[in-house]
């Protein structure tokens, strides 16, 4: 049992009540949690309504978790939520997201200070307005240009041949509604990609630009590898563009054989010359075995996403919570 004075007593019956809750996934952010946590808790001390920060672990090797349990154990209104391993910046979020009790709404944002938490009041203001979505539009980012290039790109692309309207530049700073945050948990993908997740829920959404601050300390966990695969979820998952692209390419490859027989049949019968030797040969068999490769490529995705979607796993594995100030097992937080 852990025993509590009367002002964290106070504390932990707020938390029943919580209105707002803040979900911040935290992976190897030893040299910035404490900063967050004082910005936080500045933020905490402003709010009108009852709030609740849930920090998740996403299986961290460094003193991240224990700077969470610190913060947990002293502050009721802090959460802590610890993963069996590092499952991924989308499913850290999803994993907050199922435990944040917020009954108005609920706030996302990454734990590298890049998304200022201080907004939370611009964006309950909004929501005040009849809004369920307020996501923030990133209007100046201070990464290299190569990010910067890829991002602009990605979400140009995606804009163009995506299934739903996924707002350019808006990530998964957010402000959601408590309806739709019970709507994104019943969606029970694999393969998450969550703004768009969030866009596809629709409801009346808005924007409010900011400009994106540089980290705080230390390096974005965000390998060019997860952001490759995110950018995968994004445009298979949102749009079928991947698909049609094989027709595309064949209908290509087709009208490109035929402009060679084309020219193979007027340089026969016309100049009485036929090309001769392997490098047409060679150029026909890079160019179908190219078209091939590529359409196994695209259609082995959508192969993947099915099958791991059909295994039924789990989303992500909770091994502790401190809640309330009390230590709560994994295993204690199954149905």
């Amino acid at each position: 049992m852990v025993l509590i004075n009367s002002k964290d007593y106070v504390l932990c019956r707020m938390q029943h009540k919580v209105q707002l809750s803040f979900v911040v996934p935290l992976y190897n952010e030893a040299q910035t949690i404490e900063q967050l946590i004082t910005r936080l808790q500045a933020v905490l001390n402003t709010m009108s309504l009852p709030t609740e920060v849930v920090l998740v672990d996403d299986g961290s090797d460094d003193s991240t978790t224990i700077a969470m349990n610190a913060i947990a154990l002293e502050d009721a209104r802090f959460q802590a939520v610890f993963l069996s391993r590092n499952h991924g910046h989308q499913l850290a979020i999803t994993a907050g997201l199922k435990m944040a009790r917020g009954s108005k709404a609920v706030l996302i944002l990454d734990g590298d200070l890049q998304d200022p938490p201080e907004l939370v009041q611009a964006f309950l203001e909004k929501m005040e307005e009849g809004f369920e979505v307020v996501y923030g539009i990133r209007t100046n980012r201070k990464e290299s240009w190569l990010k910067r290039f890829a991002y602009f790109s990605f979400y140009r692309i995606l804009k163009q041949f995506g299934n739903i309207y996924l707002p350019p530049d808006s990530g998964d700073f957010a402000l959601l509604s408590r309806k739709v945050v019970d709507y994104l948990n019943l969606l029970p993908e694999q393969n998450r990609y969550l703004r768009g997740m969030r866009a596809w829920i629709g409801f009346k959404q808005t924007g409010i630009p900011y400009e994106r601050d540089q980290r705080f300390a230390g390096k974005s966990k965000y390998s060019l590898k997860r952001l490759v695969e995110l950018a995968y979820s994004g445009l298979f998952n949102f749009s079928s563009f991947p698909i049609k692209f094989i027709t595309r390419l064949g209908v290509v490859a087709i009208l490109v054989s035929l402009a060679y027989l084309i020219y193979v049949l007027v340089s026969k019968f016309i100049y009485g010359n036929v090309p001769t030797g392997f490098t047409a040969l060679l150029m026909a068999i890079i160019l179908f075995s190219g078209v091939q490769l590529i359409s196994l490529g695209i259609i082995g995705e959508y192969v993947l996403r099915i099958y791991q979607q059909s295994q039924g796993r789990p989303l992500f594995i909770i091994d502790k919570v401190i809640k309330d100030q009390t230590l709560i097992n994994g295993q204690e937080l199954l149905p």
